[in-house]
């Protein structure tokens, strides 16, 4: 087997590098001695980062006096060197023992794989070596008719060229005579032994596709069941000094790559829509060489790959010049969509870089009971947190937006921590409506989830406008009027309240207002807010049809060029 070894020095720094050629050298003479022997330290503890997992072993071991090698292991192969970290703790109750860890490093060694499956493998693994030999020994019996196919048909070229020279011999010439060999016979025998090959290449073409479909199948219900063994092989190597003999507390911490975690959400409402009960999950994947059995499970959205370094400071200089005179003239503005922010909510942009949104902090969540998570590629679910709030509902209606009516549910967040961005699975009244987006939510914010359509509304919105221009000051006015027709299609039941929501420009510039004509709305608006949102309460009959009138007016100087 061949070696690799990474160091990583221990707390001592480059100060220890003498202890450390002391406990080679003593590591070198026990040899084959009782601390070559690996200890299994159970993984205890990992904390999921963004795309990588912090794996921490603890146990209990006995040291002797004096300089030693202890071996842990086996461990991942994908053990980040750099990351690696020892520590001793006495725990004989004497507190005289004096350890200290002189060095760690991980030693890797390559596994050579056996010719054969072992005797304990399982059957499928033998199936599959027995296939992959029949395709072997397929392959080698194709090639060795296609040499023989190859042969044949160099000896009917042989053959055509003996007849063509033998042909021209004259009767009475003392060589072979043309009439005494047997030409059409010799050619009928290279023309079967060709046949003959042939059809032993088909068949044989026929198996390999046999066996090739076969061994396919095989691979991936073997894929499915366990686990390809492993190429490498991996101990951590950890010199530690003792004063006296006794037992110690050993630590060892290291990242390894291959696991991640996402949150994920389920929103389940009450019956009467009185109640909200949220859940707040962990969605799990590893493949780190190793199953995390009865772990104390931390989840981080630290990204570790990030390096903090100060922002680079260049000069920054601003130029002065005069306007032209057809920028004093005119105004340039321009439309634009903005969305509206609140408290907790993320820059737009910060939604566009992949990971976990957290609200630009790094937040730690911990699982309340040990987890188990084998290393198997999938996703597995860990139960973090669950609260049951109040919750108001309301049929809400954004015309502009989706000609339905969605149920909307808000509730408090009382779940005694932020809840990050995820997916969340929509449950009403027993039974699942579908899956949506939690947004960032801080503690006590209202978190505002759909609970899916009303079938009994439709919705239509018409929008027409007028533009008109001034002859004298070149003021133009954009009048724009927005029909939408609500309609219940219940045949019977109470009437339901309905919150019908429009928008309407605002204006960053004094030179364009945009005025609201409740004269002219039909029926007048329940409240405009400051960014333009215009709220309409509407309650419906079964069988009832409203129609809702908002127009307001959008007029600009004539410097303004853009609208």
């Amino acid at each position: 087997m061949t070696e690799l070894t990474h160091r990583q020095d221990g707390p001592e720094g480059a100060d220890g590098a003498a202890d450390r050629e002391a406990a080679e050298a003593a590591g070198g003479a026990e040899g084959a001695g009782p601390d070559d022997t690996p200890h299994s330290l159970p993984i205890t503890a990992v904390t999921c980062l963004e795309d990588r997992a912090q794996v921490e072993r603890s146990g209990v071991v006995e040291v002797a006096a004096g300089v030693q090698r202890l071996r842990i292991g086996p461990v991942t192969a994908l053990a980040v060197d750099r990351s690696l970290r020892a520590e001793a703790i006495d725990v004989s109750g004497i507190g005289e023992l004096g350890v200290t860890v002189v060095d760690a490093r991980i030693v890797r060694a390559a596994v050579v794989p056996p010719p054969r499956p072992a005797e304990d493998a399982s059957k499928m693994r033998a199936l599959v070596f027995d296939l992959e030999e029949e395709t072997r020994d397929l392959a080698r019996q194709k090639r060795r008719l296609e040499s023989s196919v190859a042969v044949v048909r160099q000896a009917r070229e042989e053959l055509h060229r003996a007849l063509a020279e033998f042909a021209g011999v004259e009767p009475d010439s003392s060589g072979v005579r043309f009439d005494t060999v047997d030409w059409a016979g010799r050619l009928e025998a290279v023309d079967a032994a060709e046949e003959h090959r042939h059809e032993e290449m088909f068949d044989v073409s026929r198996a390999q596709e046999r066996a090739a479909r076969r061994l396919a199948e095989a691979r991936a219900a073997l894929s499915s069941t366990e686990e390809d063994p492993a190429e490498l092989s991996a101990v951590v190597e950890v010199v530690v000094e003792a004063e006296r003999a006794g037992p110690v507390e050993l630590r060892v911490v290291h990242l390894v790559p291959c696991a991640l975690w996402r949150p994920a959400y389920r929103a389940t409402l009450a019956a009467d829509g009185t109640s909200l009960t949220l859940d707040s999950d962990a969605v799990v994947w590893q493949r780190t060489g190793e199953d995390w059995t009865g772990v104390r499970l931390s989840l981080s959205t630290a990204r570790p790959t990030l390096a903090a370094r100060p922002p680079s400071l260049v000069d920054d200089e601003l130029h002065l010049r005069d306007k032209s005179v057809e920028e004093k003239r005119t105004v340039e503005v321009d439309l634009r969509e903005e969305d509206i922010a609140k408290v907790g909510a993320v820059a737009a942009t910060a939604a566009e870089l992949p990971g976990v949104d957290d609200g630009g902090e790094v937040r730690v969540l911990a699982a309340p009971t040990p987890v188990t998570v084998p290393s198997d590629g999938r996703p597995h679910r860990v139960h973090l947190t669950s609260f049951t709030a109040p919750a108001r509902t309301e049929q809400a209606a954004t015309p502009e937006l989706s000609p339905l009516v969605t149920r909307v549910a808000y509730a408090a967040n009382e779940a005694g921590h932020v809840l990050l961005a995820g997916p969340v699975d929509l449950v009403r009244a027993g039974g699942f409506m579908g899956r949506g987006r939690l947004k960032f939510s801080g503690q006590g914010e209202e978190v505002r989830l759909p609970f899916g359509s009303e079938d009994t509304f439709r919705v239509v919105r018409h929008v027409s406008e007028q533009k008109a221009t001034k002859a004298v000051t070149g003021r133009s006015t954009t009048t724009r009027t927005v029909r939408v027709f609500v309609s219940h299609l219940a045949g019977s039941g109470d009437p339901v309240p309905v919150v019908l929501r429009e928008r309407i420009p605002v204006s960053e510039v004094s030179a364009v207002e945009v005025a609201l004509r409740p004269e002219a709305c039909d029926p007048a608006p329940a409240g405009v807010d400051a960014e333009g949102i215009v709220r309409y309460d509407v309650t419906l009959a079964p069988g009832e049809r409203r129609e809702i009138t908002l127009v307001y007016e959008l007029s600009a100087s004539g410097k303004v060029q853009g609208i």
